[in-house]
Order: structure tokens, then C-alpha cells, then sequence
């Protein structure tokens, strides 16, 4: 079944995009093999280059973001191939930390598009929203002159489209939760096989060994493999600081015991997102001179949406959207001073496929917060308000408040944070983008 009988070249951006939209009524995700075949079709692009490869439950995207930073700090050109995107697609696809342009975009679309159509006649099923869009990365890199091409897996990452990718520099296993479990598996030792997936021969693995669990899943399967594999644990580095607009760490290497990093987000959790990037950008560029200088003022200064980002005077949205996210969103928040965290209202909404009983469970026993107010994801998967509501009852005898529109929702969260409370947004990255696009929009003054 095709979407749009038009040629390729007659699409407009806007047509692209939507056309994009789409593709999940009429098509489903498809094996390796089939993924292969489609970048093989595409003429294999841009898999000459350097490529990190990276999977986790929670940090993925953080830990990407550090590393590019990283990366260009040293004058290096890199692809960035990311999900889900907040407010525009186009954010998926990016050169050099800059997202693709519309133009740029709509181009290889109609290259993806026209091959994709091929396929099709020749009896092989259309690709799914990921693997397109994986393609239109892989191609729009092929066109630039990018030396590294850092991909975060989508869902899981033994059969993630970005697997496909058989020869990595080097892969990357962040933070593992329970997250995805009708797909991925119900325990730890199973979503860390899974994650483990993307250990490839001769293709060294840094990961994220805090969860001793984990960790014995992802060491036997480098073994397994004969790769080596380098293990950060808490004990690589130290917090030094806590802010509401940073945290301070340093590493407990001896090279770098007396140097203070800082990355400009409070979580917690965000010290070992940068120590696995740092260790993973030192082997990188083993050989070649570093300026640490340069990457501590780099870190300093990145700019990560939907991670514990203050948008407003009062007003922070995280990104959390599984229970282990909601530790780590614990945490952080208290670690802040009380003076800082404020009196604290939550702003949550969830999607259905989504453990957001057990998160909701574990905020209302672990945080001490003023008020609640639930509100409705834009997506067929959101879950009603009532439903959501109903479940913070049952949990906490504080206010609950539901609201369907998400203006109605912030108003009434700007409404009842008094004079010194603060608003936390969290429960799903969709929730993120909604708001930031609502707040863009100038509707409320936050």
C-alpha cells in the first residue's frame, strides 16, 4: 500500500513530513535483514564513516549529546541520529549539533522516497516511521563530509533498525530500567540482553555498570563476543555540587582528580551520563592530542532539551518516562536545597504502554509535593485524565487536579504554585514538547 501516489520531487516539506506521519497505518517494524536490504538499497550510505553506537534505558540521548560536544570541541564533524524528537522531526537528523533544514530535509525525503517505492514494486514491504526516518540520517550524513556518526537506538537494540549498522568504532550501553517490557522483556536480565544486543566482534563496549544486574548480562556477552569492555561505575567520579542550574563533579582518575566539570542540568544522574562520554571520547581520540580544556567548557555550555530544563521563571520539564527515570528524577530534585525545589506541584500526563501506575506509586511515596495535576497527551495512547487522577488518589491524599486541554493544565499549575512553589513537568517526552510548544506560542507567560 502506498500513502501518496505523487512522484517524490512534487512534495512539498510540509507534504514530506506528513507523508512521514503516516507510514505507521500502513506498515510495521521489519527484521535486520529487511533494514539491510533498504540501506543496502540506498547504497549503503555513509557507512564508511566512524559510527558510535548507542542503547540504554534511560541516557541515551544525554550521553550522545556529551559525546558529539565532545567531539566538535575537538574539531571533529559528526551526525547525530536521535528520538524521539519534541517539536519538530526534523530535530531527529542532525550535522554538527545543527538540525536538519527544510530544504535539505524534503531532498532526502524524495531520494529515500524513491527508493522506498522500488522496493515496493519489487514485492518488498514499505519501511516503518523509524527505519525511514534511519535511512533519510544515514543518506543526509552520506552528503556531508561528517567523520563521526553517533546513533541512539530507538527501542531495545538487538533488533533496532540502527543494528543494522554491522561495523561500530565503538558501542555504548547506558542506564537499564524496566521500560518496554511487552516487547523487551520483564526483568532487568532480559532488557539488558536485549540492550547487549548491539555488542558486535572486535567492536569494544563502554557501559554504565551501576546496576550489578545489568552488568553481569552485558560483561558476559562481551566475553562471549571477546570484546573488551570498560565498566563506569559511581566510583569513577564524584559529585561535588548540586545546583538548579547545574551539577558539579569531578573525576576520580588520577589525571583529572582536581579538575571540576560541570554540565548545566541538576540531575544526579547526569555526572555518569558525562563520565561515560568522556571515557568514551578518550578512547576515540586515543593518539591524537586533547584539549580537556576545551571539553569541560564545552559540557559546561551544552544544551540538552526535556532533561531537567528550567523554561520557564518557575517551571522545569523532565523527560522522565519510566520507573527508573523517576529515581533518578528523585534524586536530583532532592539533592537541590529546599529554598530551591520550592513547594513543589507536578504536572504529569503518561502514555498507556507506559508502567505509570508504578511511577506514579513511587512519586507520591517518595516526594513531598503541594499539589497534582494530570493532564492529556496528544497522541491516541494517552492516557484519560480520570484514569491518571484516579491513581494519584490512591496514593496521596494531597490535591489532584485534572485537566483534558494542557493550557488549562499549566494555568492552573501557574495558579496554585503560590508564591514560592515550582512546577515540575514530567511523565513522557511527548508531554515535554507539548509544552514547550505551548509556551513558544506565548499563550501562557510562564
Amino acid at each position: 500500500m502506498m500513502l501518496n501516489k505523487k512522484e517524490p520531487e512534487v512534495f512539498t516539506y510540509e507534504e514530506a513530513a506528513a507523508y512521514i506521519e503516516e507510514i505507521p497505518k500502513f506498515t510495521k517494524k521489519h527484521t535486520l535483514e529487511h533494514t539491510k536490504l533498504f540501506l543496502k538499497r540506498l547504497g549503503n550510505p555513509a557507512v564508511d564513516r566512524k559510527i558510535v553506537h548507542v542503547a540504554g534505558t534511560n541516557g541515551k540521548g544525554s550521553v550522545c549529546a556529551y559525546l558529539q560536544a565532545i567531539l566538535m570541541a575537538e574539531g571533529k564533524r559528526t551526525g547525530f541520529f536521535t528520538s524521539p524528537h519534541l517539536v519538530s522531526v526534523n530535530e531527529r537528523i542532525r550535522m554538527d549539533n545543527v538540525q536538519i533544514d527544510n530544504k535539505t530535509f524534503l531532498e532526502v525525503f524524495r531520494k529515500v522516497l524513491k527508493t522506498v517505492r522500488r522496493m515496493v514494486e519489487d514485492g518488498i514491504e514499505h519501511p516503518s516511521y523509524f527505519e525511514f526516518l534511519f535511512g533519510m540520517g544515514m543518506t543526509a550524513f552520506a552528503e556531508t563530509d561528517v567523520e563521526y556518526i553517533i546513533l541512539e537506538t530507538g527501542l531495545g537494540g538487538r533488533l533496532d533498525a540502527t543494528n543494522a549498522v554491522e561495523k561500530p568504532v565503538l558501542s555504548i550501553i547506558t542506564s537499564i530500567s524496566l521500560d518496554h517490557t511487552a516487547i523487551l522483556g520483564d526483568t532487568i536480565r532480559k532488557i539488558a540482553g536485549e540492550k547487549a544486543g548491539i555488542i558486535k566482534p572486535k567492536v569494544p563496549v563502554f557501559f554504565d555498570g551501576s546496576n550489578k544486574e545489568a552488568a553481569e548480562v552485558i560483561r558476559t556477552r562481551a566475553e562471549e563476543l571477546g570484546v573488551s569492555c570498560r565498566e563506569v561505575t559511581n566510583h569513577a567520579y564524584e559529585i561535588r555540587e548540586v545546583h538548579r542550574k547545574y551539577i558539579a563533579f569531578s573525576r576520580r582518575s588520577a589525571y583529572d582528580k582536581d579538575v571540576i566539570f560541570q554540565v548545566p542540568m541538576c540531575g544526579c544522574y547526569q555526572a555518569m551520563n558525562a563520565e561515560l562520554a568522556l571515557e568514551a571520547s578518550e578512547y576515540l581520540l586515543a593518539g591524537e592530542e586533547i584539549h580537556m580544556d576545551r571539553w569541560k567548557q564545552v559540557l559546561a555550555q551544552l544544551h540538552w532539551e526535556g532533561r531537567m530544563e528550567r523554561i520557564g521563571a518557575h517551571i522545569t520539564v523532565d523527560g522522565a518516562h519510566n520507573p527508573g527515570a523517576m529515581q533518578a528524577f528523585v534524586e536530583s530534585v532532592k539533592a537541590l536545597d529546599e529554598s530551591e525545589r520550592g513547594e513543589m506541584i507536578l504536572l504529569f500526563s503518561a502514555v498507556s504502554d507506559k508502567k505509570y501506575d508504578e511511577m506514579i506509586e513511587y512519586l507520591c511515596g517518595n516526594l513531598d509535593v503541594k499539589a497534582y495535576i494530570v493532564t492529556q497527551i496528544e497522541d491516541e495512547r494517552g492516557v484519560p485524565v480520570e484514569e491518571l487522577a484516579d491513581i494519584f488518589r490512591r496514593y496521596t491524599d494531597r490535591p489532584v487536579y485534572c485537566k483534558e486541554r494542557l493550557e488549562d493544565a499549566v494555568r492552573t499549575a501557574l495558579d496554585k504554585r503560590g508564591e514560592s512553589g515550582e512546577i515540575y513537568c514530567l511523565g513522557s517526552l511527548y508531554l515535554v514538547g507539548m509544552i514547550k510548544k505551548l509556551l513558544a506560542g506565548g499563550a501562557i507567560d510562564a
